[in-house]
């Protein structure tokens, strides 16, 4: 959604830098195409923010910053956040950052719209279809490839097992519309890295 940027040389030049951030080479899962699905699923869900245009936004940096060190990452995105939009004079920069900083966690407050709609647009991925589930499980793996199969079996498993413990989605339309197909994805990922 390029008409979340400014229409200024400086609005340009932030959304070429994250273009070019979201494409660097050593990126597998965490690229261009989830950025874009992200954004997608948003859109699908932004009847259930407060501030939509701060959702977009968020999902543009959510993972501006990827050198695949869960926690810093979005730390540093969130900075990232912070220091560009604050130069572009735009007031909505502190809740940016704040939903960036939610998705290290998909953790947040009962009634916080705007971080249930980014969290639940990362996630949306988990919901589709088996293939392109495998698809996201294979490039979440190659992201990892400097870990050991046993670790990154055992790293993964907990993962699979805390997202499978709670409710995927924290809006009703995420849920009517992923979250069946995305317990049968978790399920079966689980299945087949502890056999």
């Amino acid at each position: 959604m390029t008409q979340d940027f400014p229409d200024s040389p400086a609005g340009r030049a932030l959304l070429a830098e994250l273009s070019a951030r979201w494409a660097e080479p050593h990126r597998s899962y965490h690229t261009t195409r989830h950025l874009t699905e992200v954004l997608a699923a948003v859109e699908a869900l932004k009847h259930h923010a407060p501030d939509p245009h701060a959702v977009r936004l968020a999902a543009w940096f959510h993972d501006a910053v990827y050198d695949g060190r869960p926690g810093l990452d979005e730390e540093r995105s969130a900075q990232l956040a912070q220091a560009r939009l604050t130069a572009l004079g735009l007031p909505i920069a502190r809740e940016v950052a704040r939903l960036v900083r939610v998705t290290t966690t998909h953790s947040y407050r009962e009634g916080d719209g705007n971080a249930a709609v980014l969290c639940d647009a990362d996630l949306a991925v988990l919901g589709q279809s088996p293939e392109r589930y495998a698809a996201y499980a294979e490039s979440v793996r190659r992201e990892y490839l400097h870990v050991p199969d046993p670790l990154f079996r055992i790293g993964r498993a907990e993962v699979l097992k805390r997202l499978l413990g709670g409710s995927l989605y924290g809006t009703e339309t995420a849920r009517d519309l992923w979250e069946d197909q995305a317990r049968r994805n978790l399920e079966r990922e689980l299945r087949d890295i502890t056999d």
